[in-house]
């Protein structure tokens, strides 16, 4: 490690920034963002501040004469970028009066680099590479950027306000230490990471006897939180950074039958995996029995995951499961995942809604014939509403039956799209008279189907169509 890195105080002194050209106003960004004072020898001339802000510009004076003359007194860096000549000798006369030097692009001539920022607040990442790939330094930036909490910084800030308070309270450190990992681990982290700060700032100032609250980690009798969380469609990479954090922080997952096998990897090794979800034709174990398990697993001060194929609140029993967790006074919260509708609709470009041709959507679910009968396909009739029916497989004729008596043509595009955004994903797509041979193209499900002329504007649709002028023109030509 060639550099070390430091954090400096921007707020003990001026930064002496000499450039022009976008290098300069680039810095310039970069030092505001920080809430840094600048002092700045335009060298070109060119004073524009247009797009920045008034208190932006207030922290910005303009210096005249010549940069080799500036009083360095007090500086706490000096930047060139877009210096030309002037840098060298600049960055000379700064290390003469010991002041830290940066010339963009001149690692010879600089005492410090600046890395790849991750900045969330209170809490700021840097990644550096030597000044030997700025690049390699962007991309590791970008994968901190996509698993590190968006209100990291948030939950530093709750800890810096009650930090000195809490040491008073709690004079050991071993215990303090304790007391902020189960902050920071438990449902007041979560609530700050879920942007509900006053909730979390309340449950910190409940807590009578922070000792006591400490040694609970200890002893197994934490507050336990549970996440409902959804997997999407099932491929992996369509999980929500939030998902993925909920996964790798689980002390136990129950999860459905249909969560891929890709998304079960993504848990973090060491957590139990307790299997609770169904198939068609197979018992379960019963939605009651998985609320009871959920707030069990709570109650033992245990992290526990809720994991759903799709979105929990899109026919997945959801909100029964939260009626459970909070008849029960369990911590429990949600992460939305993408739902099978929306995952076809993507893989296979089906516009669900179309400007003049489809102006409304409805999702119902027809897991077995008799949700398929219950349904009322009079208020489905409108040719420009799409229509989007979950589980319906199996009751792939009733729906048929139901939409055909209530007056929607036979004609109706319609796809069956099944396990979609997974590598054996399939299509078949045709009109609502031949709904139920479709669903048997597919050869298994789960499958979502999609009725409405929006599917005539599917790849699979013009895939079709090319197909059969190609088979037209070859008899022709026969």
């Amino acid at each position: 490690m060639r550099f070390l890195p430091v954090f400096l105080d921007l707020a003990a002194g001026p930064v002496i920034l000499v450039g022009a050209g976008e290098m300069a106003r680039a810095k310039l960004r970069l030092l505001l963002s920080a809430g840094a004072t600048i002092r700045w020898y335009a060298v070109d001339g060119d004073r524009d501040l247009s797009g920045l802000s008034e208190a932006d510009r207030a922290r910005i004076s303009f210096a005249d004469g010549d940069p080799l003359e500036a009083d360095l007194g007090g500086a706490i860096a000096l930047l060139c970028a877009g210096a030309g000549d002037l840098a060298a000798p600049l960055a000379a006369r700064a290390r003469e009066v010991g002041v830290p030097v940066n010339v963009m692009d001149e690692l010879s001539h600089s005492t410090f680099i600046f890395p790849a920022i991750v900045d969330r607040g209170d809490v700021v990442v840097a990644v550096g590479t030597g000044g030997s790939s700025p690049v390699v330094a962007r991309r590791v930036r970008e994968m901190i950027e996509k698993v590190l909490p968006a209100r990291i910084g948030d939950l530093a800030g709750l800890i810096g306000r009650w930090r000195h308070p809490m040491k008073a309270r709690l004079p050991e450190f071993a215990l303090r230490r304790r007391f902020w990992e189960r902050v920071v681990d438990g449902p007041i982290g979560a609530a700050v990471l879920d942007g509900r700060d006053a909730e979390a700032e309340d449950q910190l100032k409940a807590i009578a006897d922070p000792a006591a609250y400490a040694r609970a980690s200890e002893t197994g009798h934490a507050q336990g939180h549970v996440t409902l969380v959804g997997a999407g469609p099932g491929d992996p990479d369509l999980l929500t950074i939030k998902a993925l954090r909920a996964l790798q922080d689980a002390d136990v997952v129950f999860y459905d039958e249909l969560v891929s096998s890709e998304i079960l990897d993504r848990i973090r090794r060491d957590a139990a995996r307790v299997p609770v979800g169904r198939r068609v034709n197979k018992p379960g174990i019963g939605q009651a029995a998985i609320n009871k398990l959920l707030v069990e697993a709570a109650q033992a001060g245990q992290r526990a995951v809720r994991l759903k194929g799709g979105d929990p609140f899109v026919f997945g029993r959801g909100g029964e499961e939260v009626e459970a967790l909070r008849d029960a006074g369990v911590s429990y919260s949600v992460v939305p995942g993408i739902s099978a509708g929306f995952g076809a609709a993507a893989q296979f470009d089906v516009p669900l809604t179309y400007r003049h041709e489809a102006l409304r959507i409805t999702f119902l679910t027809a897991h077995k014939a008799k949700d398929a009968e219950a349904v009322d396909w009079s208020v489905l009739t409108d040719e420009k509403m799409t229509v989007v029916v979950y589980m319906g497989m199996s009751a792939a004729p009733t729906v048929r039956a139901g939409l055909l008596q209530a007056g929607r043509s036979p004609q109706t595009p319609v796809g069956v799209f099944a396990r979609v955004t997974r590598p054996d994903s399939k299509a078949a797509v045709g009109v609502l008279d031949d709904l139920p041979a479709l669903v048997a193209q597919v050869e298994g499900g789960p499958a979502i189907l999609v009725i409405g002329d929006v599917v005539a504007h599917s790849a699979p649709w013009r895939q079709q169509q090319l197909q059969q002028l190609v088979s037209t023109y070859q008899v022709a030509a026969e």
